[in-house]
């Protein structure tokens, strides 16, 4: 509380004082300026005309509208409305003309892979990286190795249908879990770890890798799939194994517990869920990254 005390001046600023005090301290006479009550007097007076003249208070079922009826929700939606009319064209494009139209056409290519771009930052990037580099269990999309292939047609059917998702025509690949399942012993992984580290020159043990391949090799083994050399089968999703690059890491912990395992992880199927033409433009943006065969 303060106290009332007379009006003085105060004798270091030489400001009259307005006779409050708090614990010995003098409040000083300083008005604000004057110019800037107006000031605030006018926003007050403007208040009330916005109030009258644009939508402003929440009623119980909705809000006053104003008397010039302005929506910004409305606004927006017609501007993207009428972004997407002025894209239809494109659009349509798009899902009509082949791959190799779209590549001879510049406007339109470059309108499907700013698309792409976009839809991918939305979609694919949560998995797949900002950059699409990838991340143990999601694949790099930068580089030249697929294990569906890298064709315009084969990347369009992996992001229409997904790997091993709930749509009718997914991509379907299953490595068997050859330790969960006890199809291998603990001592026959090891070996057949070494044997797939050294298909792409990675150190390993000469011995452990020379039995590693007998196993390999063997009767509904890993060859089975990925070929006795172990460059893979893009027919079936078997990752070619001399290519030294991993989508479960390289390492012989790694390697042994993708055998043991088996893994198998899943990509959406995007048909559905994004329109034709988006997902078009994500094939073409995703074969542009570099890898594209």
């Amino acid at each position: 509380m303060a106290d009332k005390h007379e009006q003085t001046v105060d004798p270091h600023t030489g400001t009259a004082t307005t006779g409050h005090e708090w614990d010995g301290i003098a409040e000083l006479n300083t008005p604000l300026p004057r110019w800037w009550l107006w000031t605030f007097y006018a926003c007050i007076i403007w208040s009330f005309g916005y109030w009258v003249a644009y939508p402003t208070w929440p009623l119980v079922s909705g809000y006053t509208k104003g008397l010039l009826g302005y929506s910004e929700r409305t606004n927006v939606t017609e501007a993207l409305q009428a972004v997407r009319d002025s894209q239809a064209k494109l659009n349509e494009a798009i899902v009509k003309d082949s791959f190799a139209d779209i590549k001879a056409n510049p406007q339109l290519l470059n309108f499907a892979l700013a698309g792409g771009k976009v839809a991918f930052g939305d979609n694919c990037a949560a998995c797949h990286g900002r950059g699409a580099q990838g991340s143990p269990g999601f694949a790099n999309l930068n580089d030249d190795n697929w294990i569906w292939g890298g064709t315009f047609d084969q990347i369009l059917q992996t992001v229409r249908y997904g790997i091993r998702s709930d749509h009718p025509e997914t991509r379907i690949s299953q490595m068997p879990a050859f330790g969960v399942d006890g199809l291998l012993t603990p001592s026959q992984i090891s070996d057949t770890a070494e044997f797939v580290r050294s298909l792409s020159k990675l150190p390993h043990d000469n011995a452990a890798a020379e039995r590693g391949k007998a196993v390999f090799q063997g009767d509904g083994a890993c060859a089975t799939c990925h070929g006795d050399d172990g460059k893979g089968n893009q027919e079936v999703g078997a990752p070619n194994l001399t290519a030294n690059i991993w989508l479960y890491g390289e390492t012989r912990e790694a390697i042994a517990n993708q055998i043991t395992t088996g893994h198998g992880g899943v990509m959406p199927a995007w048909s559905g869920r994004l329109d034709p033409a988006t997902i078009k433009k994500l094939a073409i943006y995703v074969h542009s990254l570099g890898g594209g065969q």
